[in-house]
Order: C-alpha cells, then sequence, then structure tokens
C-alpha cells in the first residue's frame, strides 16, 4: 500500500543510516528517493538521485522535478580539522534546503547526528581533565567548542523559520548495521577483524581503554534509528525535538566481546593495562585479506573498503563509560527495542549470507 502523501528524500541513502531509513520508509508504503553522489541499485523501489551536495547547480538540476515533503539528513563529510568539518558540513545542509526552499514542499526536515554533540572532541576533555556527565541527556547544554553537528543544526533552525517546516534531530550512539562500503561500520570492521583472527590463529583482542571495557555501554541498530526517524517525523507531539536513540538496552564490553568472539570461533582477549588500537593491529593485513577473500571467493579484496579501524578505536577508546538517557522519546512513546548482541550476529549473518566474510 503506497503512502500518496509522504514523498521522502533519504540523504546520504547509501550509508548505513540511510539504506536502513530507505527499506523502513519503502517498507511502510512511502515513496522514496534516495540522494548520494555514487547511487548504487542494492535497494528494490528506492528512486536514485545522484547529486553534489557540495554544489548548487548540480543539485538544482538533480531536484528540479522532486518536491519532497520529507527530508532525511543522514550524511557527512570527514575533513581534517573541525573548522573545516563545520564548513564543509553546514553547507551540505545548507545547499540542498535552499534549493528545496521555493517549491514549498518540505514539511519536516530530521538530521542524524551523534553524541559527539554532549562528548566533543576526546582532547578536549582530557586536556580539561573533567569528564562529560553521563548519562547524556537531551536537555545538556552545547559545549563551549567548535562542532560541526551544532552548526547542521543551526542551519536547520535557520531554514525552519524561513520555510515554515517542522525538524527534529537524532543522535545515536555508535550505529551497528549492514551496508556495504560504508566507512562508518563497527559491525563490518569487527567481522572483518575476527575473520583475519580465525584464519592467523591471532586472539581477538579488545582494542579500547578500560572504562569502556568495565564500564556501562549502549548503541544503535541502524533500523531502530530508521523506526524512530520515521515516528518523529510523524508524531505530531515529536516535533521540534532533540533525541537520543539507541537500542534500550545496555552491556559491559566485557560480556559482550567474547559472545561474538565466539560466534566466530576465536579467542578473545580483554583490556591488559593498555589501549591497543585496533588501526595498527590491522594495518598490515592487506596480503591476510587479500588471501582470505581469494580463497573464499569474497566479493571485497581490499581491507579498508570494509574496515574502519579508525573509528571504531575513537569509539571503544574513550576514557568514560557512555550511555543515553532515553526517556524523552519513551515518554512521547517511542517504544521500538533490540537486543545489542542481536544487532551485531544479525550484522555478521548478513555480511556472511553476501559473501563478503568467510
Amino acid at each position: 500500500m503506497e503512502n500518496t502523501e509522504n514523498i521522502a528524500l533519504v540523504v546520504g541513502a547509501t550509508g548505513i543510516t540511510g539504506s536502513n531509513l530507505a527499506e523502513e520508509l519503502l517498507a511502510q508504503g512511502w515513496k522514496t528517493y534516495g540522494l548520494s553522489r555514487n547511487p548504487n541499485n542494492s535497494i528494490e523501489g528506492l528512486l536514485p538521485v545522484k547529486a553534489d551536495l557540495l554544489d548548487e547547480q548540480n543539485l538544482m538540476e538533480a531536484l528540479k522535478d522532486l518536491s519532497p515533503t520529507h527530508v532525511y539528513f543522514t550524511t557527512w563529510m570527514r575533513n581534517d580539522t573541525e573548522e573545516e568539518n563545520i564548513r564543509i558540513n553546514s553547507m551540505l545542509v545548507r545547499n540542498l534546503l535552499n534549493v528545496l526552499s521555493p517549491k514549498k514542499s518540505v514539511q519536516h526536515v530530521a538530521l542524524v547526528t551523534g553524541l559527539k554533540h554532549y562528548l566533543g572532541p576526546f582532547e578536549a576533555y582530557v586536556k580539561e581533565g573533567k569528564l562529560p556527565e553521563t548519562p547524556v541527556r537531551e536537555e545538556h547544554p552545547r559545549l563551549p567548542l567548535p562542532n560541526f553537528y551544532y552548526a547542521q543544526e543551526d542551519e536547520i533552525y535557520k531554514a525552519s523559520e524561513r520555510d515554515g517546516f517542522t525538524w527534529s534531530i537524532h543522535r545515536p550512539h555508535t550505529v551497528v548495521g549492514y551496508a556495504v562500503g560504508n566507512l562508518m561500520n563497527i559491525g563490518a570492521t569487527l567481522a572483518v577483524y575476527a575473520s583475519i583472527c580465525k584464519e592467523t590463529g591471532r586472539k581477538f583482542i579488545w582494542p579500547g581503554s578500560e572504562a569502556q571495557w568495565n564500564g556501562v555501554s549502549d548503541v544503535t541498530d541502524a533500523g531502530i534509528l530508521a523506526k524512530q526517524l520515521v515516528w518523529a517525523s510523524t508524531t505530531e507531539s515529536a516535533k521540534n525535538q532533540a533525541f537520543n536513540i539507541t537500542n534500550g538496552d545496555i552491556f559491559r564490553w566485557k560480556w559482550l566481546w567474547k559472545r561474538l568472539a565466539d560466534w566466530f570461533g576465536v579467542e578473545s582477549e580483554g583490556f591488559n593495562g593498555t589501549i591497543r588500537p585496533l588501526e595498527k593491529e590491522i594495518e598490515n593485513n592487506q596480503k591476510i585479506w587479500k588471501a582470505i577473500a581469494e580463497k573464499n571467493n569474497l566479493k571485497e579484496t581490499n581491507l579498508d573498503r570494509l574496515s574502519s579501524a579508525w573509528h571504531t578505536d575513537l569509539d571503544l577508546g574513550r576514557p568514560l563509560e557512555v550511555m543515553c538517557d532515553l526517556s524523552k522519546s519513551r515518554k512521547l512513546g517511542f517504544t521500538a527495542y533490540k537486543s545489542t548482541e542481536d544487532s551485531f550476529i544479525e550484522v555478521f549473518k548478513r555480511l556472511r549470507a553476501e559473501n563478503i566474510i568467510p
């Protein structure tokens, strides 16, 4: 049953968040367009839009026949400095909303950011010597630091005043889910690492901090995030608000790490007094991965296209335990829940089924 009133534009449709959101919208009967620089046709029913958000002319051309009612902004570009992150990532949002403005079709804009909203860059709290307060709550004030999330939010607030649409901001913790070629994916990164451990007889070594190993944590399944995005954009009481979003369970990595290792049939090793970054652990494994891929006829022989160890290291290396308070969306009626162990194992199973890991 197609939902004829609602026309969704998912910005960043090839990413982990965007692709899971597109699948959710299509399942709910929405007409759904997926904007990206290099669209892929892996999602049945998704209407691809090839466009460069940094080029306003190109955007105008790409969107000329399109009048979306709901815009979901799920993408960002990594730059060398936060100043450059702010300049580029605010431009992505601004250009898109400027191009859509004359159409007067947009009713709601949702933006996905993350916990860096509350935590800021690691250097900041290491230098200050005082850690952010957890669990993080939406009412926490902005930090007095440059942060591209704030810049993106401000673009949405400005355009919302100008064009009269409602908005929602979504702040997931580490996102777990399936999306090929997406760099922000702890699930794929750990699956590749475990597969290398299995092949070489190495131990599955915890790469992070003591605080993360022993502390309470949570993560966000991409499917749960997708459900919250659709819910907030169609629920009156949820509009013009920011929401944390995680699976709804909590865990300690020292418990989960062994469970993940067991699934792959490898031996796990926990925190041993020092941080042992995963990026360093697998940086010289390109040849090993190529051999594994060739032996098992895998789809991707390039390790760098599957693993984003740098990002996993950032998440697992934090010097504090981090978890989210979910009361705000719960009180308004958002009750979706997922077991985190299931989140990871579903990703591993799908990676195996799609011939990406052995």
